[in-house]
């Protein structure tokens, strides 16, 4: 159930994404987008989930949320199952059986990094139930 602050925020905008060529920008970006979401979700009660939607060009959505211990939970659509190799090359981890990986949070910026390219706009999340069984 929603309370009634939660009601008077607007939902959160699709932003196109700006290209991030270097280490640094990727960096900057990561501050960037936590503190948009700490202001986003301060003094409200939000279920778990909080964090930011990746629409790729060529189709699909991942969803991505670090956890409390730093680590990093992507869901990734069925529709962007085709980026898979691309976050294997980018983080070293191999595809899960399921569409939820669970990732190192030292292999944020090179995520970040490895799906630029591929990304055409981000959105925060405020609440997103993770696919896993």
């Amino acid at each position: 159930m929603k309370s009634a602050a939660q009601d008077a925020i607007a939902p959160p905008e699709e932003t196109p994404w700006d290209n991030l060529p270097t280490m640094v920008e990727a960096d900057l970006w990561i501050a960037g987008h936590d503190y948009a979401l700490q202001q986003r979700i301060a003094g409200n009660a939000y279920p778990a989930g909080q964090g930011i939607c990746f629409t790729l060009a060529a189709g699909g959505e991942i969803y991505l949320h670090t956890t409390g211990d730093g680590d990093i939970l992507l869901d990734v659509t069925p529709d962007a199952g085709w980026a898979a190799p691309v976050i294997t090359a980018a983080t070293r981890v191999a595809a899960p059986v399921s569409q939820v990986w669970i990732l190192p949070g030292d292999t944020l910026t090179q995520l970040i990094l490895g799906l630029n390219s591929l990304i055409a706009s981000s959105r925060i999340v405020l609440s997103h139930r993770f696919r896993m069984r």
